[in-house]
């Protein structure tokens, strides 16, 4: 960042008293301002301004930061410049002012007018910086269950590594942040805008479900809607027949919404074809400011979660090395958000039964009859000591009043199936198997109490523990002996519980997930509240 450079603040040399438990630190002293726009800086500097901030200009005797003798520097124009482009990034430019910045650099003329300009100009540009690095809201004051907690930019490195930027424009573009996921989404995103200036997507009337091998004449509004999305372009499909090209078209498109891939339309295709585009283009600015609280760096060996997409895969030095499909929390028992580190395996678990489980679920049941859990391999115990269920009043208790632990012994019915994925958190929340093993063949998988059930979880093992020099075959070894055995991982592989309905693949395709939480919904809200907040 250009400007005059000050010499560093002057600590007071005379130590604070101090007292038995704790050392007083001074304030600091700055230099006197050298010059009356400097003066008038420091007059209007204010209890309101951030800390770091005002610390910053008192570091540099109150000297201006984005005007000099000459007027505005190059530093301020391409400030000034990158918040009236901010819809390139998902963001409101009228969040920063860009044009009231641009006409008061034409109309000021006192010092106390200039003075007044830098300080708002480095108020809107942290507030930028902010928002384009971690985001317009924070992430767990919109929604309890996103437990993301982006950095935000500390005002004073942020502006002494503006100042001491060799590029500035280069400095600005680096702000947002660094992943191929985002810069992929914010392209994409452009596209759209381009689509819907040109008129959006043709909507397809609705009829009789279209399977391949039947003629119908919206095949040609079809076509029309699928080159729309890039999905099919002309010529590769003619005729009044739904089958070839179209077919393997509408499988991609189906694919890209999360729907059934079977090729047939019907009223959930027919529905998500008529999405108006203006409808996506939201959905894809949600999903850039959830990229925004997300790290540049997931750790290099890494298990990713999509809660919307109901899908894992396991990403190790840059590469997805496995994939698998997932069934998560229902809506009512969300899956939240967070990440972790996984820390063990464990073959042949028990189930400790979750307390709302015990209570809301299986106490009634006991109620009707104490022996009705007894089929299920599931064991009562009062302070350590194993009961007996027909020994109990069960009508003596209720959930608020359930002084039992309930347990499910290893075995083919465990609620957890025969492996589970640990990564010790506060939800209690993990990875697991599961005996439910139909579900995994729906489209929609959201059907358990929160923890994430995944198909085929030995494959999942042999790729989460290749380091633990186990030969092949070894953990369905150990399953079959019913032996409850835990490993321990030996190297860091991390694990992020996500949510995005929105993203753009490496092949160019654009994916889009039924928003099953209602945290698009709630995001939108919070933004446009956040339009007329400030920090």
């Amino acid at each position: 960042m250009s400007g005059p450079l000050s010499a560093p603040y002057v600590q007071a040399q005379t130590a604070a008293p101090a007292t038995s438990e704790t050392q007083v630190v001074p304030p600091p002293v700055f230099e006197e301002p050298q010059t009356p726009i400097a003066r008038a800086i420091q007059a209007q500097v204010s209890t309101n301004l951030p800390e770091g901030l005002a610390l910053y200009y008192g570091e540099r005797a109150f000297a201006p930061v984005w005007f000099n003798e000459n007027g505005l520097t190059e530093d301020a124009h391409l400030t000034i410049a990158a918040m009236a482009a901010a819809n390139d990034h998902a963001l409101n430019p009228n969040n920063y002012d860009p044009l009231g910045f641009i006409k008061r650099s034409e109309t000021s003329q006192s010092e106390q007018e200039w003075a007044q300009f830098d300080l708002d100009l480095s108020v809107q540009f942290l507030r930028y910086a902010t928002h384009l690095s971690s985001g317009r809201v924070q992430p767990n004051k919109v929604n309890k269950a996103l437990n993301v907690f982006p950095d935000r930019p500390d005002p004073k490195m942020l502006f002494e590594n503006a100042e001491q930027a060799v590029d500035f424009g280069a400095f600005l573009e680096s702000l947002a942040p660094q992943t191929d996921n985002y810069a992929r989404l914010k392209r994409r995103l452009a596209q759209y805008r381009e689509k819907a200036a040109a008129g959006g997507f043709t909507q397809v009337p609705d009829g009789e479900v279209l399977k391949p091998g039947m003629s119908d004449p919206r095949l040609e509004v079809l076509r029309t809607r699928l080159m729309e999305e890039d999905i099919i372009v002309a010529g590769d499909h003619t005729g009044d027949v739904y089958d070839g090209a179209l077919v393997e078209a509408v499988k991609l498109f189906q694919e890209y919404h999360g729907l059934e891939t079977d090729g047939v339309i019907g009223k959930a295709t027919i529905a998500q074809l008529n999405i108006p585009i203006q409808e996506k283009l939201i959905q894809m600015e949600l999903n850039m400011e959830r990229r925004r609280w997300m790290p540049d760096d997931p750790g290099q060996f890494y298990v990713f979660v999509n809660l919307a997409d109901q899908n894992l895969k396991v990403v190790r030095d840059g590469k997805t090395i496995h994939t698998a499909r997932v069934v998560v929390g229902k809506p009512y028992h969300a899956t939240p958000v967070f990440s972790d580190r996984l820390e063990y395996v464990e073959i042949n678990p028990y189930w400790n039964v979750p307390y709302s489980i015990a209570t809301k679920e299986y106490l009634p049941k006991l109620k009707q009859n104490p022996t009705a859990l007894s089929n299920k391999s599931i064991r009562i115990f009062q302070e350590g000591n194993e009961v007996a269920p027909t020994q109990v009043a069960w009508n003596s208790y209720s959930g608020g009043n359930f002084p039992f632990r309930l347990r499910q012994d290893p075995g083919e019915d465990n609620a957890l199936g025969r492996i589970k994925f640990m990564f010790p958190n506060q939800f209690n929340i993990y990875i697991h198997d599961t005996p439910s093993k139909s579900l995994f063949t729906r489209a929609e998988r959201a059907f358990s109490h929160g923890c994430i059930r995944v198909s085929d979880p030995f494959a999942l093992a042999d790729v989460l523990l290749v380091d633990s020099d186990a030969t092949p075959g070894k953990w369905e070894a150990i399953r079959d002996s019913g032996e409850r055995t835990v490993v321990k991982t030996k190297v860091e592989i991390d694990v992020h519980l996500t949510y995005l309905t929105a993203w753009m693949n490496k092949d160019g395709s654009t994916h889009f997930r039924k928003d099953i939480y209602d945290r698009d919904k709630v995001l939108l809200e919070a933004l446009r509240r956040a339009m007329t907040e400030n920090l």
